[in-house]
């Protein structure tokens, strides 16, 4: 993490903030976001359909990259959802620093990237080059709940003057 951090970008496109779910709760013992100092540790979410059920099925199998990145998009926009939450104001972002994805993948399934480029998206679309993070793709045989792709983030907070 950077210290002493004071430059501010462009303000989060309020279509982007407009577009946010609520913030889901979490489904266990644990907290959906975490500040410790200027860092933030958000919790791995699922993609949620608009009643807030779990979306499932492996990809490459049930679904396919599209519909499997778009559920990658869903997650940053819960994911920015908790993190307002925590913080109040998404403006107080300084850099994106990590993504890791998950995605519950099919043998001989190798998009995994690709479907983790719907996340990685949202948090680009929200802070521009500070939303460029360095990031981990993995295809997983399991993941909680049947659930196709889960994402966890880390988010450096600026200096408060």
């Amino acid at each position: 993490m950077s210290a002493g951090l004071t430059t501010r970008r462009a303000p989060v496109p309020a279509e982007l903030i407009a577009a946010l779910p609520a913030a889901p709760a979490p489904v266990g013992l644990f907290r959906g976001a975490r500040r410790m100092g200027n860092a933030v540790y958000l919790s791995g979410l699922a993609p949620l359909d608009e009643a807030g059920v779990p979306m499932t099925g492996q990809v490459g199998t049930d679904i396919d990259l599209a519909e499997a990145r778009a559920r990658a998009r869903r997650i940053g926009l819960a994911l920015l959802a908790n993190l307002q939450a925590e913080i109040g104001d998404l403006n107080r972002v300084s850099h994106v620093v990590k993504l890791n994805g998950y995605v519950l993948a099919a043998p001989g399934f190798a998009e995994i990237p690709q479907v983790i480029d719907g996340c990685s998206d949202v948090f680009i679309e929200a802070f521009g080059e500070d939303g460029v993070h360095a990031r981990t793709s993995i295809g997983a045989a399991a993941l909680p709940g049947g659930i196709s792709v889960e994402v966890e983030a880390i988010v450096e907070l600026l200096d408060e003057a």
